[in-house]
């Protein structure tokens, strides 16, 4: 008997709801493909919601949200509302709600994708981050005095529990070891500064990779190290596990070294509830219904999400067929120098794929 998903598709803002579907177009091949069943809903959280009702989300959303087996998201973002309103509203909150206490970064070069790092070529560049999704400085703990006069005072805080740190390391040994390549895991902090909550880091991770992972390797580099060797060598790099205002930094870093935002995707996991998928890549705009965006991230993340959803062959198939189209097909990445349009692009890996 094949097996059925219901998947939350919130398209979003920009040039959001374009490369959504063109991921939806291919992920109904693969379906199709290897026996199994996709069911799709879609919500309509975004910037035209919230200038219509003045609601980021409904409070019923995260609950909403728990009957899906997964949820795949096109772009937040809109030039007609303040930065960080729907950013916090939507994609935070749905992160913090929901639980996604990992955010799953591959950083990998594909064949035929410029990479600004020179002699570097897609067997160098392959590695992943997982960065801790829940806690840190990103919680908002913290507050402003006297705003607004010269004595204002300002305070954010980077607040870690043994239980947030554990988990997120847990995973990243776990996945260290599924992933079968070097069987390296690499802690990124800064010991030598933030000496209490790397410290905290730093200890939990010697603990549990000794008394639970004894064979997967384990190496530690200072975030500034980090970015210079994402640079200089990242053929060093297996996997890369840290906390969350840095693995944010690190994994921009990452997706250029890549070949930008058009082909970056990320997860925000909850290895025991509902995940969320998504390119990495902002809401574009200015390139909004100009059908020039594109949308291999989106599509890249659905075959994330597959692979979260125990879909392997499917996941892989998706995965190889961008390869093949990188290497032979596209001029580039960039808008409107693919050689081809956005949804032209999904039609070659619907069709490859097929």
């Amino acid at each position: 008997m094949s097996k059925n998903y219901n998947i939350a598709v919130i398209p979003g803002d920009g040039t959001g709801p374009e490369v959504v579907d063109e991921a939806l177009k291919v992920l109904k091949v693969a379906a199709d493909k290897y026996a199994f069943k996709l069911n799709f809903e879609s919500f309509d959280y975004g910037g035209d919601r919230f200038i219509r009702t003045n609601e980021a989300l409904p409070d019923s959303a995260a609950d909403e949200m728990r009957k899906f087996d997964s949820i795949l998201l096109g772009a937040i973002g809109h030039p007609d509302v303040k930065p960080g309103i729907l950013e916090k509203g939507i994609l935070l909150r749905l992160r913090f709600e929901l639980d996604q206490y990992i955010n799953l970064r591959p950083v990998k070069l594909y064949p035929g994708v410029e990479t600004p790092l020179t002699g570097k070529g897609p067997e160098d560049i392959d590695y992943v981050v997982v960065r801790e999704n829940s806690g840190g400085i990103y919680t908002g703990i913290g507050g402003i005095s006297r705003k607004g006069t010269t004595d204002e005072v300002a305070v954010q805080s980077m607040v870690y529990s043994y239980a947030q740190v554990a988990r997120c390391l847990r995973y990243a040994f776990d996945y260290t070891q599924r992933r079968k390549k070097k069987n390296t895991l690499a802690l990124c902090g800064k010991t030598n500064v933030l000496t209490y909550v790397y410290d905290l880091w730093e200890r939990t991770f010697h603990d549990i990779g000794q008394k639970e992972f004894e064979d997967v390797s384990r190496e530690y580099y200072h975030v500034d190290a980090t970015c210079m060797w994402m640079v200089k060598n990242p053929e060093w790099f297996d996997v890369i596990v840290t906390g969350n205002m840095f693995g944010d930094i690190i994994t921009d870093l990452g997706a250029i070294t890549q070949g930008g935002m058009g082909i970056a995707a990320g997860g925000n996991i909850n290895p025991e509830g509902v995940s969320m998928f998504e390119p990495i890549g902002g809401s574009a705009p200015k390139y909004t219904g100009q059908n020039v965006i594109c949308p291999l991230a989106c599509i890249c993340a659905g075959a994330m999400m597959l692979d979260a959803l125990g879909e392997y062959e499917a996941a892989k198939d998706i995965e190889q067929t961008v390869m093949t189209i990188t290497g032979t097909k596209l001029d580039g990445l960039q808008a409107g120098r693919m050689g081809y349009s956005t949804s032209e692009v999904g039609d070659l890996v619907a069709e490859g794929l097929r």
